[in-house]
């Protein structure tokens, strides 16, 4: 979709709150295992944060005791510097192979 548009789409719960919901690197197979479980095709877009600095607000996510960037702007291909599969592992995700 986004490799049509150029824009990357935002989930439900992107727009109901108004901004991207984002993980760091530590953060993201954490995410991954605690909001996306049953999913056999999950990628993680890896955007650098310089670039999009001035619209992130680290906020504190009170079920996880710490905080998670969230990005108050248009998210396009542009920003998007690599592509990661995200691989059963056991229980759980990691990292897989670049695209």
């Amino acid at each position: 979709m986004a490799q049509e548009s150029g824009a990357v789409p935002g989930r439900d719960i992107d727009e109901r709150d108004g901004y991207f919901h984002m993980s760091t690197r530590a953060q993201v197979l954490d995410t991954a295992n605690l909001h996306f479980s049953g999913a056999t095709d999950l990628l993680a877009l890896e955007i650098p944060l310089k670039p999009i600095a001035a619209d992130v607000k680290f906020e504190l996510a009170p079920k996880r005791g710490e905080a998670f960037p969230h990005f108050y702007g248009d998210l396009s291909r542009d920003h998007v510097s690599a592509v990661i599969r995200l691989e059963r592992s056991g229980a759980g995700f990691q990292f897989g192979d670049r695209l």
